[in-house]
């Protein structure tokens, strides 16, 4: 008899990955937990455990494979649970009751059909029978801003996918007058490329799956969200000579002026809450969060990765620099959980440590708004009565236009430049 080991639903919105590593092989003794994968998601590479002791009959998947949740990974030879673990049931996610033929592995036994979803509590209404849609898909249809119960469902049993709600997504776009295809923009081509090849040599790699979901992000984004993007520039003069006299005081506490930016957009959030919200399409309304967790973009060599500073309006900026210091090194390393990558309510991108005068981020849905932060270089400003040296900060706020107007982009922004010109601005506005 043997038992199988499946894929598990890591996090809601991850429906499949990419196995990296095999880190077992048949006849290899296994203990709890022990990792028997490493498995490549949108954002992050996890270990997959083994929820038993036992001994590994056969391996049912390779590294590159792309694999979905509910996929038998290993099957476990169940004698040798109770005889590496009696503490362990002999029984994992899905037994399977029939023996295994002895020349090739009996094929995956398919997922069991999801339980139908629970009433959508963002707007179905009581009385009405909820669509059948993971809560993946009716995430996607909430920000495409889609009534996932108009969505005719293509899957047995009338179930709604993502394929579904995009379709229904384009149609509402085509009636609009809008572009037909813009919410898909790795497939929807608008014609063929050309044979490259015929003017010297290629070659092709493929996008890793990291790419690949922030390209479908960021055309998302960008498709649907009509945004703005304000500039403006701090004198951070004084704050410097601070954060340097700081830094040879305390080498080892690294004070860096992404974590005082995190601070100070943590407290401008609080005083404009309407930067913390997200847009409800479909309901008409906006939602805001009394919380404040600050997402930060990490540049990797694997691609863009966005961790997630949890109420920042509540720490302190030595906390919030030791937890940024942290959260770049593991996202560096693929070692972030998918919790970490999550829940974000208003984004920071700093590119002070590449270069540049000033760029426009794009505004990461369903958040309204992301702060950009550029190099900063010392100019002559006019003080009162001639010119002085100035170390000038260049930031960038693109926002959400259905949800905030070009004033109140402009005194968010503005709040900001004074509190880091002068970080008091923050006490006084409690």
């Amino acid at each position: 008899m043997f038992t199988e080991v499946r894929v598990p639903a890591v996090s809601e919105s991850v429906k499949s990955g990419k196995v990296v590593t095999v880190l077992v092989a048949p006849g290899d003794l296994v203990a709890v937990d022990q990792p028997l994968i490493e498995l490549e998601t949108d954002k992050a590479v996890v270990e997959i455990p083994s929820p038993a002791a036992g001994r590994v009959a056969d391996v049912a998947v390779r590294p590159g494979q792309t694999i979905a949740v509910g996929e038998v990974i290993v099957r476990l030879e169940a004698a040798a649970v109770a005889a590496l673990d009696p503490a362990t049931p002999p029984t994992l996610s899905a037994p399977s009751t029939t023996p295994m033929p002895p020349a090739s592995p009996a094929p995956p036994a398919s997922p069991a059909p999801p339980a139908p979803a629970a009433a959508d509590r963002d707007g179905a209404e009581p009385a009405r029978e909820p669509a059948p849609a993971s809560p993946s898909v009716r995430r996607l249809a909430r920000e495409l801003g889609v009534d996932i119960d108009s969505v005719r469902g293509t899957a047995p049993g009338g179930r709604i996918g993502e394929d579904d709600v995009k379709e229904h997504a384009r149609a509402l776009l085509a009636g609009a007058g809008g572009a037909a295809g813009a919410d898909a923009p790795l497939s929807a081509a608008v014609a063929p490329l050309p044979d490259f090849a015929r003017w010297g040599s290629i070659r092709r790699e493929a996008l890793s799956r990291v790419r690949e979901v922030t390209a479908e992000n960021m055309a998302r984004s960008w498709s649907t969200v009509p945004q703005v993007t304000q500039h403006d520039r701090a004198d951070v003069t004084e704050l410097e000579a601070f954060r340097r006299e700081f830094a040879r005081a305390r080498p080892e506490a690294r004070l860096t002026m992404t974590a005082i930016a995190v601070k100070i957009a943590a407290a401008a959030l609080r005083v404009f809450p309407r930067f913390n919200t997200s847009l409800d399409p479909r309901r008409r309304e906006l939602i805001f969060k009394d919380y404040v967790h600050v997402a930060v973009a990490v540049d990797t060599e694997h691609g863009l990765l966005v961790p997630v500073v949890r109420d920042a309006d509540r720490k302190g900026i030595l906390r919030i620099a030791a937890e940024l210091t942290d959260l770049a090194a593991r996202a560096r390393s693929r070692k972030l959980a998918l919790s970490e990558l999550e829940g974000g309510t208003f984004a920071i991108s700093n590119l002070g440590g590449v270069g540049g005068t000033s760029f426009g981020p794009l505004v990461y849905a369903p958040q309204v708004a992301i702060l950009g932060i550029s190099r900063a270089a010392t100019e002559p400003v006019w003080r009162e009565d001639g010119f002085a040296p100035r170390l000038l900060l260049p930031l960038s706020l693109s926002y959400d236009h259905r949800v905030i107007d070009g004033a109140e982009g402009a005194r968010f922004l503005r709040w900001i430049c004074e509190a880091l010109r002068q970080p008091l601005t923050m006490l006084l506005e409690g």
